[in-house]
């Protein structure tokens, strides 16, 4: 197993988990449950919740299942980055965050039953949600740059 062989996707998956798995802790230790800190009054705040769901507290009134979405997620996610071929950056980053992400999410699912979020932005009454929200997204955004770079066209060289 060679594991520097898509370094970019490690980096990125650490990065993400802790960071994710520190504010989460944040949170849990400075926060009441519903507590809330405006940090721009009505357009950004911190509010301690916890979401038994998936994002946007979609299936939340049984998202046990979803423990199990983010481990097979997060298997398949290792298994590619060891087994599978060296892969571009924008992938590696792409599917390293996915999977910071998906283990953030997937161990407050397996050790708390519900997920930490606490970014609340009021401004357009968006869902509450955590950086492993985030990362997922951003981790989508590389895989849509990653495959946009896939098609342009090849650059005349003299």
């Amino acid at each position: 197993m060679n594991m520097t062989k898509n370094r970019f996707f490690w980096v990125a998956a650490l990065v993400s988990l802790v960071l994710d798995q520190l504010t989460k802790r944040w949170v849990v230790q400075n926060f009441d449950l519903n507590e809330t800190w405006p940090l721009w009054k009505g357009v950004f705040h911190f509010t301690y919740v916890r979401n038994p769901g998936a994002a946007f507290s979609l299936f939340s009134q049984d998202g046990s299942w979803l423990r199990w979405l983010s481990l097979g997620v997060s298997i398949v996610l290792i298994a590619l980055a060891l087994f599978g071929p060296k892969l571009p950056a924008w992938d590696q980053l792409g599917y390293g965050f996915i999977l910071g992400g998906a283990l953030g999410n997937g161990i407050d699912r397996f050790l708390l039953n519900y997920v930490v979020d606490f970014l609340d932005f009021r401004l357009i009454r968006f869902p509450v949600f955590n950086v492993a929200d985030t990362f997922i997204n951003i981790g989508i955004a590389c895989l849509f740059i990653a495959a946009f770079r896939k098609h342009e066209p090849p650059k005349n060289r003299p």
